[in-house]
């Protein structure tokens, strides 16, 4: 009885040390395990300079501010309307409306929204001018659209201008018909500009050459 009680407690005692190396290498297995994953993320994320500054190659302008008030049965509520245009002076421009119930975020909200509907419009590289002669209406408002020579500039009012200038033109003829309502004008201006086609691109409508082309004019 004796010596079966002296095995009981000698294994007793030696359990404990099983379980402790036991967890040791575990132990060990983990801190590996750690250091290859550690290795890892090193390797797959650069790490950002967040000094830089961030250059943002488009530029925004600002067509129209609005104040809209509502009626309601408990009086009168006011919120702000924009109208903004972006645009890379190399090709590519949008225009954007926002609404907010102030004029910073109506004004973010309406450069967000011409950023998201960019369009490609061609430009003649000689003269920076459109290739051709366009009239384009939207509503009661018409834009008149017509190549310049260079250095001539660019004959536009103000809300023309501030399209044409941020699609990337320097020299052109605009006439503005009818309403003057700067929404409709720029809506005009950017249906005008979407429909203008190059040589190249009408003779490869046409699937002729260009050289075809411009001897039949």
């Amino acid at each position: 009885m004796e010596n079966t009680e002296n095995k009981k407690e000698e294994i007793k005692k030696a359990a404990p040390t099983k379980k402790i190396v036991a967890t040791k290498e575990k132990v060990a297995e983990i801190k590996e395990n750690n250091k290859e994953n550690n290795n890892r993320r090193k390797f797959s994320k650069p790490k950002r300079d967040f000094n830089k500054p961030v250059v943002n190659e488009f530029e925004e302008k600002v067509i129209d501010i609005a104040r809209v008030t509502t009626v309601v049965k408990g009086g009168r509520r006011f919120s702000f309307s924009a109208y903004a245009v972006v645009g890379n002076k190399k090709g590519k421009v949008g225009f954007g409306h926002g609404k907010a119930n102030e004029v910073q975020d109506a004004i973010k909200k309406a450069i967000k929204d011409a950023q998201n509907n960019l369009i490609t419009v061609p430009i003649v590289d000689e003269a920076a001018t459109v290739p051709h002669e366009i009239t384009q209406k939207f509503l009661a408002s018409k834009v008149m659209l017509k190549p310049a020579p260079k250095g001539k500039g660019i004959i536009a009012s103000g809300t023309v201008r501030s399209v044409v200038e941020l699609a990337g033109y320097s020299n052109i003829y605009t006439k503005t018909y009818g309403s003057r309502t700067k929404a409709n004008i720029v809506r005009a201006t950017i249906i005008a500009l979407q429909k203008l086609r190059t040589v190249e691109k009408i003779a490869d409508l046409r699937d002729i050459k260009v050289e075809d082309l411009l001897s039949n004019k």
